[in-house]
């Protein structure tokens, strides 16, 4: 596929770039979902905290200010309806259940240990560019539309199937980040947030290459991407001849673009997609008639569970265990109460 970018496409950068769960350090910029590296020293405590049921999330709406409280599972059932396809194959669904489970025990742990004063006093937002997706039953009510039942009923069988689970990594819920496809091979956390973590390394995902949308070229007008370029990166100073503007030094085994130079200054692929907004960091650059092209492979950071991987392992007859096991190397699954 490819598409055609103008200067009004920045204005909603942010909502072409899938929600990560609590990510671990920078991408491009500083507003990427950070837990700022907490891993090694987080300590995972017991429910201590009187003004929230332990069955339950506290969730601002960003649109009205609200804090509300809303059930664990009718909490987890709104992040999948939002995060992964309904059509998608019903293991597949409950690997994302657990995923967005996971994801939630860990916020509020971070909120309870490291309060965010922009949340007041909710565990996390429905803001899919700080926190993972999230609809309210009225909202999955107005995204189904007429197949709201069908949907639903969907979804709420596979989480209540997996609900009594998270997954840990030495006793804490883990960091269980997840994209929609990888470049066929998913991506280390550490060569995306600058830090290792055990369990999220690079892991087989071929499937993905056959999925929908997996090669993207996006085209630029030239005199943009100079613009752009010239106001993000500070002190840059590019040449008359565009081919020169952006040249990739290094790639991931992944395909992650690790150091690219533009300009005279190295950046990272992470900044690039964000600043023009492309699918992933997997990219090749080419110049024709006045545009730059982006050829993306992929979609979303890479690191984790693909989506369209944990669909084709469904398909396949993987169970969500096994699914979570393939995508979260040395993470447990346990049991909640």
């Amino acid at each position: 596929m490819k598409k055609v970018l103008t200067v009004m496409i920045f204005l909603a950068l942010s909502a072409v770039i899938p929600a990560v769960p609590t990510a671990i350090g920078k991408t491009g910029k500083a507003s990427a979902k950070s837990d700022e590296i907490a891993v090694k020293e987080y300590i995972f405590e017991e429910e201590d905290d009187e003004t929230s049921a332990a069955g339950s999330y506290r969730v601002l709406n960003c649109s009205s200010g609200v804090v509300s409280e809303v059930s664990v599972r009718d909490y987890v059932i709104g992040a999948v309806a939002a995060e992964m396809p309904a059509s998608f194959e019903e293991e597949a669904l409950k690997a994302q259940a657990v995923a967005a489970h996971t994801y939630a025990e860990r916020q509020r742990e971070i909120q309870k240990k490291s309060p965010d004063p922009a949340l007041g006093n909710a565990d996390f937002s429905d803001d899919p560019n700080k926190y993972q997706g999230f609809f309210t039953n009225e909202m999955i009510h107005h995204y189904f539309g007429e197949n709201y039942d069908i949907h639903y009923k969907k979804i709420a069988a596979a989480v209540d199937e997996v609900l009594p689970y998270i997954m840990v990594y030495e006793d804490e819920p883990i960091i269980a980040a997840f994209h929609s496809m990888s470049s066929g091979k998913t991506e280390s956390a550490e060569n995306v947030w600058g830090a290792a973590v055990e369990y999220l390394v690079p892991t087989d995902s071929e499937a993905d290459m056959e999925a929908p949308g997996y090669i993207e070229e996006t085209e630029i007008d030239e005199q943009f991407v100079k613009t752009r370029l010239e106001r993000v990166f500070e002190g840059i100073k590019l040449e008359e001849d565009p081919e020169k503007w952006l040249v990739i030094k290094k790639k991931s085994p992944s395909g992650t673009v690790l150091t690219a130079e533009a300009g005279g200054i190295e950046v990272t692929g992470g900044e690039i997609r964000e600043t023009f907004g492309l699918r992933s960091a997997d990219f090749t650059v080419s110049c024709k008639d006045g545009k730059i092209i982006f050829t993306t492979r992929g979609y979303g950071h890479g690191v984790g569970m693909s989506q369209y991987g944990a669909n084709y392992m469904a398909q396949q007859g993987s169970t969500w265990r096994e699914i979570l096991e393939h995508y979260y190397s040395k993470a447990e699954i346990v049991g909640v109460s």
